[in-house]
């Protein structure tokens, strides 16, 4: 039976959030890689769904639905009693469950393992991914200026 580890919230929040927006190939991947698959059963199926999302003009401003996004859920219970639960981006019920296995493992003993070889490799994979994106934007940045023509 593993040990279960004392979580906060912000962490849990953090971990499940890079597993719901990494790209499934990714994810999967580093997933396949983890050497102790536990066994599980089903607290629900993974079941592919609709969100609407909603956003705030400035980030500040009043809200509005900007629009309905895919997701697939699911949750299941490893053999020791931990829960762990998933929404991910699209309809890949695979990414789900592996989100979910993650998400159980993370609340063990298992997590330093997990930690190293699923989160923090996933981790940096976004990050480089996201400032290589930055850098292309930022080399098709046009600079405006006015030159003052002294007619004051």
């Amino acid at each position: 039976m593993a040990e279960h580890t004392n979580i906060s919230t912000a962490a849990r929040q953090n971990w499940m959030g890079l597993l719901a927006r990494a790209p499934e190939g990714d994810l999967m991947a580093l997933w396949a890689r983890y050497e102790a698959q536990p066994g599980f059963e089903w607290l629900r199926n993974p079941e592919v769904g609709g969100v609407m999302v909603r956003g705030r003009t400035g980030g500040t401003g009043a809200p509005f639905n900007l629009g309905e996004m895919t997701v697939t859920r699911c949750s299941l219970v490893l053999e020791d009693g931990t829960v762990g639960h998933s929404y991910v981006q699209g309809r890949s019920k695979s990414k789900a469950e592996a989100a979910a296995l993650i998400d159980a493992l993370m609340q063990t003993s298992a997590a330093e393992a997990v930690r190293d070889q699923v989160i923090a490799p996933l981790k940096e994979q976004m990050l480089t991914e996201k400032t290589d994106r930055a850098a292309k934007a930022a080399a098709t940045k046009v600079e405006f200026f006015t030159m003052v023509r002294g007619e004051d």
